[in-house]
Order: C-alpha cells, then structure tokens, then sequence
C-alpha cells in the first residue's frame, strides 16, 4: 500500500516541486533524487515532516538535482524510422527495414523485418532485436569470464531498469540492462565482471575490487565512463 501527493519547497532559494510518498515498505524516511525528480518517502505511520528533511539535505537535494536536470538536457533526440541511427556497442548502426524473415545486425545495419514492423513498430521491432543481441552477447561474455574466475551463475535475466545496469542476487542470477549493447564492448565486459565478482565477494570492499582489477584493470575507467555517458544509452522517453 503506498500513497503520493506533490508539493513545491524552496531550497538555497531555488524553487524544488517534490513528491512525498507513503509506503508500508519503507521502514524509515528517506530522499530519492533521480531522473524523475525528487521524492521523500516515508513509512506509513511516519511523523517526519518532509519540508524539514529536504531543508536538512538541501545541499545533497540540490546538488543531485542539477545533475540530474542538466543529463535530462542531454538525452539524444531518437526517430525511430528507417535511416534513424543508434548507437550499438559503441558504434552508429542505421535503421533499415527490408523483406527477410527476420531482424538482424548487418554491416553496420539494424536490418528489421518488414513484418515485424508492420505487425508491430519499429519502435518495437528495434527494442527486440536489441534485447535477443543482448541475451546473446550476455551469455557468451558471462560465460567466457565466469570459467576465467571460477565462478558459475544460475542464469541471465535481460531487463530494463532505468539506472542500475547489472545486479546478482543470491540464488546466482545476473540481471543485466539490454541498453547496455548501445555501450562500447569493454563497457559490457565490465558490467559482467562486476556482477560475476559478486558471486566470490558480495560486498563493494577492497576485496572485490582487486578481483574486478584482476579481470578488468581498466574497471575505474569503464565506470567513470558510464558515470558521465549513460545519457547516449537512453533509447526512449520511458527510460526517463
């Protein structure tokens, strides 16, 4: 059960329109600033005020915010229609749609199926043909670097969460972000040593970096990269 009302506050004298949000899974107060704006969540039976909580962070509050304000104002323009171009490891790939029984990457090609576009978008068709790469591409990665580390995974789930790129749960399933095939190769390769690392160290301690170090030495830069470029693998509005 969760409820959510809108308010507006002024903090270091700028004006910050808020959400706060009543949910019985929170277990104490809490600020969220992310892509989608500004949030005080509370559980239910909270006396907290949120006005005061925000005034009390107003430096962090503000801060995120601007960033966040500022990647909105980044994300790239998409048309999705045929000579459109998307970014796909790293590299431009132009949209085309032609008769063949099915959608594939092609010499520097997204090469849609007709029908699949006529049956659904090229939207659609697009998104699909990137998350079967990413399945692809995932799989043979994580394979490669789990027998590198002596590590086994359960499996992969492709998903589309709109700012974690990889997780690893207990069990040994990695969820992996299909907007990471719009990233350079060793940007993907990161990610997967970073979640297979989990599976030897839960923890983000020295320990777990030194393994990540010992199968990607390049890690800070990989994630520095992702940092301040993450924006180029938006692929529509819904990931805002």
């Amino acid at each position: 059960m969760s409820e959510t009302t809108a308010r507006e506050t002024e903090l270091l004298g700028e004006a910050v329109s808020y959400d706060v949000r009543r949910s019985d899974d929170a277990t104490e107060p809490r600020i969220d600033v992310d892509i989608q704006g500004v949030a005080v969540v509370l559980p239910l039976d909270s006396s907290e005020e949120p006005e005061t909580l925000l005034a009390e962070n107003a430096t962090w509050v503000v801060e995120k915010k601007r960033k966040y304000d500022a990647y909105r104002e980044q994300v790239p323009e998409r048309r999705f229609e045929p000579g459109a171009t998307f970014p796909y490891l790293g590299e431009p790939h132009e949209v085309v749609v032609e008769r063949r029984g099915s959608s594939d990457v092609v010499d520097s090609r997204f090469a849609l199926a007709q029908h699949h576009v006529e049956q659904t978008s090229v939207k659609r068709a697009l998104e699909t043909l990137y998350r079967r790469k990413a399945r692809e591409r995932f799989e043979s990665r994580a394979d490669h670097y789990a027998a590198e580390m002596g590590v086994e995974y359960e499996q992969i789930e492709v998903r589309n969460q709109r700012t974690k790129w990889g997780s690893c749960s207990t069990t040994g399933t990695l969820g992996l972000n299909w907007r990471l095939m719009m990233a350079p190769p060793e940007i993907v390769d990161y990610i997967i040593v970073h979640e297979l690392a989990h599976l030897r160290e839960s923890n983000h301690n020295d320990v777990f970096w030194s393994l990540v170090a010992d199968y990607d030495p390049y890690y800070e830069a990989h994630a520095e990269w992702l940092e301040e470029h993450s924006v180029r693998l938006i692929f529509s509005e819904r990931d805002l």
